[in-house]
């Protein structure tokens, strides 16, 4: 028999047929400022902006972040690239009110300081050394490194808002829970 899932209170062993086909398509956090919570999701993340929507009417942008697979294209048609995007896995969303760029003292909550909420979103890399080490030479804030604490092998940085980003490389965690 095959893996489908791990047993556990409240796990439905078999969804509806209806659920079938829903995918997990983005999550979003909202930035600050869009122009370094750009640089660092393009520049250090190596992430592609797929697609920017503005809404003058409600004063907001969103911006839909992707890391494509290499020889993966989305489409150059732009219906078709929006469209893509909202079929796609492992969307980032950030979502920008105009305005709040300009105001000194303002900042999101990143939901791990009380009251705890949110905690993180999660990259894999396939070096987590070399991805450290690109990380300390882009000057990235770490809040735990791979060496430190007592899960070893995961690093948790920060994005240019505050949000922690976990850094894991699977190779390493298969002993993880064991």
């Amino acid at each position: 028999m095959t893996f489908d899932t791990e047993p556990e209170p409240g796990v439905c062993e078999k969804p509806n047929p209806a659920s079938t086909g829903f995918v997990l398509n983005h999550s979003m956090l909202r930035v600050k400022d869009p122009t370094p919570a750009l640089d660092f999701y393009t520049r250090v993340m190596g992430m592609r902006l797929l697609r920017k929507l503005d809404f003058p009417e409600m004063k907001f942008s969103l911006y839909f972040l992707h890391r494509p697979q290499d020889g993966e294209t989305p489409p150059e048609d732009i219906g078709e690239r929006t469209a893509w995007t909202f079929s796609q896995r492992g969307i980032l969303e950030l979502t920008h009110n105009w305005g709040t760029e300009a105001v000194a003292d303002f900042s999101y909550h990143d939901g791990n300081a009380q009251p705890q909420g949110f905690g993180h979103i999660c990259f894999s890399v396939p070096d987590l050394d070399v991805a450290v080490r690109w990380f300390e030479e882009n000057q990235v804030s770490f809040v735990k490194r791979a060496d430190q604490g007592k899960m070893r092998d995961v690093a948790f940085i920060k994005d240019a808002d505050g949000y922690w980003i976990e850094i894991v490389e699977a190779a390493r965690l298969k002993q993880l829970g064991r």
